[in-house]
């Protein structure tokens, strides 16, 4: 199974717009990648339902991890007909995972800079953030992660962004979650009146 080695990074709308500048100047631009995502998040799995507008295609994800759980992310990718993302979340939903999906539209940038992709974003929850990303192969060795992980560090200090730890991670993503699950029953309770 494929590992992708990704690290975060929040920040104001100022330093998004450096930080596009610069990579517009310095790096590979991939083009623009919007998606409206589906994404349900499990106890220690991210199983995700992506519609990726800018592209026309769809696909499932599962990562075999969560966000500030690990910079590794092992993952599965089935690509689908984006006339069947809507029943691919009617699926998931039926299967009992409704009460953990939550449902985000990404205006995404894509850029690449010394083997490192750059997913410049913004989404409502996250704001203006950055995904810094590499590719691994299936089953990479400790020393494969270390290197992707020590290429991606020297890429966001190149470019002056600092990068979340795991463990502000696992508390944004905890916050995010609890905000949802609060929110949840006024949102039910709404849609049943």
């Amino acid at each position: 199974m494929p590992v992708e080695i990704e690290m975060r990074a929040r920040f104001s709308q100022e330093a998004h717009d450096q930080l596009i500048s610069r990579l517009e100047r310095d790096s590979e631009d991939l083009g623009r990648d919007d998606k409206h995502i589906y994404f349900y998040v499990l106890p220690d799995q991210l199983l995700k339902v992506t519609d990726n507008i800018a592209t026309n295609t769809a696909k499932i994800t599962l990562k075999t991890s969560k966000i500030g759980q690990s910079t590794a992310f092992p993952e599965t990718e089935i690509s689908i007909a984006r006339e069947d993302v809507e029943a691919a979340v009617r699926v998931f939903n039926a299967l009992g995972f409704r009460e953990t999906m939550h449902e985000a539209y990404n205006q995404r940038r894509n850029f690449r800079l010394r083997g490192v992709e750059i997913a410049v974003k913004w989404s409502e929850a996250w704001g203006h953030h950055a995904e810094f990303e590499v590719l691994l192969g299936d089953d990479p060795s400790p020393t494969a992660v270390q290197v992707a992980q020590d290429r991606i560090n020297s890429v966001a200090r190149e470019l002056g962004v600092p990068l979340m730890s795991e463990e502000e991670l696992a508390e944004f993503t905890a916050a995010f979650e609890a905000a949802q699950q609060a929110a949840a029953p006024s949102s039910q309770a709404a849609s049943a009146t």
